[in-house]
């Protein structure tokens, strides 16, 4: 009976996370395309001047697709990580929790956060790779070099036909850094924002849609405003070129260093109007999704 509890749970989260992965990406994916323009192109002749302008140029050259360009990694594989981000998560609560409490403590929801960034780092990295690589090639077509990748599925072939699957993992030590620290807030900050508006007694299934949506929305916020350098780091590591003889940045060290020299500390909050403006309604979006839908699928599974 155990095995089969832990099989359907570990079923119903994969499949609400799945849900709330398509609703952060069709909600969010503008607001990240811009953040990533801004964050990677060059300091020296930009191709925008600021977020409207990054803005008002991708939908005058390329239409409302535009901001949803690279859109099919994040949605497919959004999807995918997104199933096991919330898998992961919720399996390490319950573990931390263990057999004789019902809830674990706020510490040990930071710990679950951090486990789980850890591991999605392996999933998430090829997805932000592939959309990176789709969202800058615009920058530099305006610089006057030519296309590489048709769309984000040619991508990802090309870079697995030269390099294998060593070849998704271009700045994984970036990610990393980003991954472990920003979803142990990410999911701190949601439970502690839960639990604030958990009525005495009560339970957090409880909770209002509004309630959760506040609550997605504060974890979301946090997640950003106090990683957003090392997303900064991640973005243009793999942004960077392919071929690593031809790379600008020899790891994260030489990144931050070669950043510094570009604008001082301001290069590293480069992109975070958009990142914000995206963050508080998509993760709001996709926590209700994914709370909604684990309550409607523990009644079938």
């Amino acid at each position: 009976m155990g095995e089969e509890t832990i099989a359907r749970r570990l079923l119903r989260n994969s499949l609400a996370g799945t849900v709330g992965g398509v609703a952060i990406c069709l909600v969010g994916h503008p607001f990240d395309t811009l953040k990533v323009r801004l964050q990677t192109q060059p300091v020296k002749n930009p191709v925008y001047n600021g977020l409207y302008d990054c803005f008002r140029k991708t939908v005058k050259g390329e239409g409302i697709g535009g901001l949803y360009r690279g859109v099919g990694s994040p949605i497919v594989g959004q999807m995918f990580f997104r199933a096991t981000l919330f898998s992961t998560y919720y399996q390490v609560s319950s573990f931390l929790a263990g057999s004789d409490r019902q809830r674990v403590t706020i510490p040990e929801y930071f710990l679950a956060g951090m486990i789980t960034g850890f591991t999605v780092a392996f999933i998430e990295g090829p997805i932000d790779l592939f959309k990176s690589k789709m969202q800058v090639q615009v920058i530099r077509a305006a610089q006057g070099h030519p296309s590489v990748y048709r769309n984000v599925f040619h991508c990802g072939y090309t870079i697995t036909k030269q390099y294998g699957l060593r070849g998704f993992y271009q700045a994984l030590s970036a990610t990393m850094l980003r991954n472990v620290p920003a979803n142990s807030i990410f999911f701190g900050f949601y439970e502690i924002s839960r639990n604030f508006w958990t009525p005495q007694g009560g339970s957090v299934s409880d909770l209002t849609s509004g309630a959760l949506l506040f609550s997605g929305a504060c974890g979301g916020f946090f997640y950003w405003v106090l990683t957003y350098p090392t997303d900064v780091i991640k973005s243009s590591m793999q942004a960077d070129d392919t071929v690593k003889a031809n790379r600008k940045y020899n790891g994260i060290i030489d990144c931050v260093q070669k950043l510094y020299r570009e604008e001082g500390w301001r290069r590293f909050f480069r992109g975070l109007t958009p990142c914000l403006m995206r963050s508080l309604p998509a993760n709001a979006v996709m926590f209700v999704t994914v709370e909604k839908a684990r309550l409607a699928l523990g009644k079938y599974i």
